[in-house]
Order: structure tokens, then sequence, then C-alpha cells
């Protein structure tokens, strides 16, 4: 299937990989006050610095959000090596004319995998640009074909509390789900991720099958995806259902609308640019090509 999309993104705006992975380090740090201010003293540099060192990768890759696995950071990386992943079987049901099981080995092998560099923003203020190699939503879409009268999309994680450890306490309601628009699916930007860093992904980072979003904040990148179901309706979302003042169905990247505990207008980036302070957050995340898809609404009442 062609590439619809060509990104202007290259290896040089990457994050390095050992800031990403070490982005649990570099946070804390930052937290205790290194370069909360105007600049980095002789000291704050040494100390980022430490914090960027690589370390071992089964060390490095635990400052994840995978409540299925635990509440903690470190919980995902320490409890998802239980996520049996292979073989995996994706359903995809509802509003389309091809409905059913599909093999995640057949869907792949029908696919062309590439490499997107993407920006990602995590709402909690800081920023990072990640390589994620996958195929595009719309893709897997057309294969199912998508009836007329389909409007969202919505997706389930996996649930197994047999091997999901998180799932034991009622920290949202499992299973997770989440949704998007058709057009927002359909839309060229949008990655079903199979792996990161040119490396497949870990558990933790939602394997075997996980979404990208690049202009919306990092939690409707639901992981591990086992069912995608067209509907004519919204979905429900889980952490709107949770907190739907701080969790918009759309959660936009928009710099203008604050969330209820902080400000959004600015953004620390991890890694290459963490000595040169915050920067001005971009509306959309700088991806003005989906603005088109959000004319006419209003972007403070639809956050």
């Amino acid at each position: 299937m062609a590439k619809r999309w060509i990104n202007d993104l290259t290896h040089s705006d990457v994050t390095p990989e050992k800031a990403f992975l070490n982005r649990r380090q570099i946070l804390a740090g930052l937290g205790a006050g290194i370069g909360a201010g105007a600049a980095f003293g002789v000291a704050g540099q040494a100390h980022a610095q430490e914090a960027l060192k690589p370390n071992k990768w089964d060390d490095i890759t635990n400052y994840c959000n995978y409540y299925e696995f635990g509440t903690g950071k470190e919980d995902p990386a320490r409890n998802a090596h239980t996520l049996t992943t292979e073989p995996w079987t994706v359903k995809i049901d509802g509003l389309v004319d091809n409905p059913g099981d599909y093999a995640l080995g057949d869907i792949l092998a029908k696919m062309t995998i590439e490499e997107r560099i993407y920006r990602f923003r995590c709402v909690e203020a800081w920023s990072m640009v990640v390589p994620w190699n996958g195929f595009e939503l719309a893709d897997l879409l057309s294969m199912a074909g998508v009836k007329s009268d389909a409007k969202y999309v919505a997706f389930e994680t996996v649930f197994r509390p047999e091997e999901m450890p998180g799932t034991r306490y009622q920290v949202l309601d499992w299973p997770y789900v989440e949704g998007l628009r058709l057009d927002e699916a359909m839309h060229p930007l949008t990655l079903m991720a199979t792996g990161l860093y040119g490396k497949p992904l870990p558990n933790q980072n939602g394997a075997p099958l996980r979404l990208v979003v690049p202009w919306k904040y990092g939690f409707k990148s639901i992981k591990s995806i086992l069912r995608i179901t067209l509907t004519d309706t919204q979905p429900p979302t889980s952490w709107n259902k949770a907190n739907a003042r701080e969790y918009g169905f759309y959660s936009n990247v928009n710099p203008t609308v604050d969330h209820p505990r902080w400000s959004q207008a600015s953004e620390r980036p991890i890694g290459g640019g963490l000595f040169a302070g915050r920067k001005d957050t971009l509306m959309f995340n700088g991806y003005d090509e989906v603005a088109s898809l959000y004319d006419g609404m209003d972007l403070a009442a639809n956050f």
C-alpha cells in the first residue's frame, strides 16, 4: 500500500534514544530544580549529563504509564513481561464490510511497514521526537471496508486479569478504551505502531500494536489493541469517563487551553533541547495539516 504522507522531521530532530529511555531520571532532576529557571549552572549541567548516561535496555525502559500493570512508573516494565503477545488477533467489527478476527501476522504481511518520526507531547508539559515503526491506520480500515454510515472508530485494549495485575484494582473502568472520529483515524498521520527506535515495541510500551496520533496527547495512543469497532456514535474513552473535566474526547494539543492543574502553553524538550529551556507549545503539536479537520469547532469546548 502506498505511503501517503512525507514527514518533515529527520533523524537530526530525534530525541536521543538514551534520553527517551532515561526520561525518568531526567524528569526527576528537573523536578529537583535543575533548569527550572532561566539557565543551568555548572553543577546542574553535570547532574543532567549524568542522567543522560545510557543504561541497559531492561533497566531504562521503565518510565511508562500502563495502568493494567500498575500505577507506578516502573510497574509496567516490572510486570508487563507476563503479557502474551504471540499469537495476536485483532477483532474488527461494527460498521465494516469485512468483520472478523484478523491475525496480526496476516495484517503485517499486507502492510508496508515504515518509520515515522513524530513529535510526542505528554500532558505534563514535556516533549520528545520519537521514531516509530508501523503502518497507517487508514490501510487497516480500508482492508476491513468502512461502511458509509460509520463516523467513529473505537479501540479496546486487551483485558487479561491473569496477566495484568493492575486490573485487579478499579483505577479505571477496564478494559481501557479510546476513540477517534473517522476522519482523524483515516488521516495519513495516524499510525498503528509496531516498534520504536528500530526495535519491536516492548510490552510496557504497548506491544504488539498501539495507536499513535501525533497531534494529540500521549494518553490517546491506546496500547496493545485487541479490538477496533466502527460506529456511528461517539465512543467512550477511559480517561474521559474517569475525569471528564480534565480529559476531553478530542485531547488535541492546544496551548491556549490550560489543563485544570497546569498551563499547557510551553514545554520542555527531553534530550537535545534539555539545556535550551522551555519553548512555546505548537498548536496541534506543530501538525498544521490536521487543522482543517476542526474547521468551525470551538476547540476550548471540544478539548
